[in-house]
């Protein structure tokens, strides 16, 4: 009797049952933390995005302390359409720009915060693009001549290490800062990224440097805040306080 019960669980059935109500196990317990984490994630992502909103605007914050500072700081958000019209019934906050950016343009839904700091205004617009590899795409904020860049901020779903995926470093993104999106003749033509010996310290050229390695992710940029901003342009016409002349 003891040598068929052992033979019975080095059958291939017993392993084969053992095996399955394994992974059923595992399975189950994995559902069950990733359901329970769901409530976390999310608002781990919600906090983060106020925080890049933030950023571009000045104000460093870590998760914990940016629902009170946003909540201080912006003073608007606003679903606008392709005529620069806000759509009340929607939240601004809750666009998916990866989802609009499959829409056509007259269908989509373009996403403007409005942030009051000190006295001053700004206007902080989503980007979103391609890079080399994946999706590129982050904030940027326009000071209230609706021309001059406050402050900037990139990431990247999947690009090179020390190359395209430099785009998220401090030096890349405070080079955008003062940087003009119209030219002299008040067209719009965002913030270019060059290679070549770009003069920094020169606001009013609509260039920045290149990151050395990675031509597609800095045109992936320039085509992202051009194309971006263009959107907002029906908005900012309609706008009194606008001090530039856009065309």
């Amino acid at each position: 009797m003891e040598e068929k019960s052992v033979n019975k669980t080095n059958s291939n059935g017993y392993t084969f049952m053992f095996a399955v109500i394994m992974v059923i196990v595992v399975a189950s317990v994995l559902a069950f933390a990733a359901t329970s984490l769901q409530p976390t994630q999310r608002e781990n992502v919600r906090k983060e995005k106020m925080q890049n909103i933030l950023a571009t605007v000045g104000i460093e914050t870590d998760r914990d302390g940016a629902q009170e500072l946003y909540d201080k700081y912006i003073v608007e958000e606003l679903a606008l359409d392709q005529n620069g019209e806000a759509d009340e019934s929607i939240n601004a906050f809750e666009v998916d720009l990866a989802k609009e950016l499959k829409k056509p343009v007259e269908e989509q839904v373009f996403p403007l915060y409005v942030a009051e700091v000190e006295g001053e205004k700004y206007y902080v617009v989503p980007l979103r693009g391609n890079g080399l590899w994946n999706a590129i795409f982050g904030y940027i904020s326009l000071k209230d001549d609706v021309n001059t860049v406050k402050g900037a901020t990139f990431d990247h779903l999947g690009e090179t290490p020390g190359l395209g995926a430099e785009i998220t470093k401090e030096w890349f993104k405070e080079s955008f800062e003062e940087e003009k999106i119209f030219d002299e003749n008040g067209n719009l033509v965002g913030v270019s990224v060059v290679k070549g010996n770009i003069d920094a310290s020169d606001k009013n050229d609509n260039k920045v440097d290149a990151i050395s390695g990675a031509t597609i992710t800095g045109d992936g940029v320039s085509n992202m805040i051009s194309e971006r901003l263009k959107r907002y342009l029906p908005y900012f016409k309609k706008q009194g306080e606008i001090k530039v002349a856009i065309n």
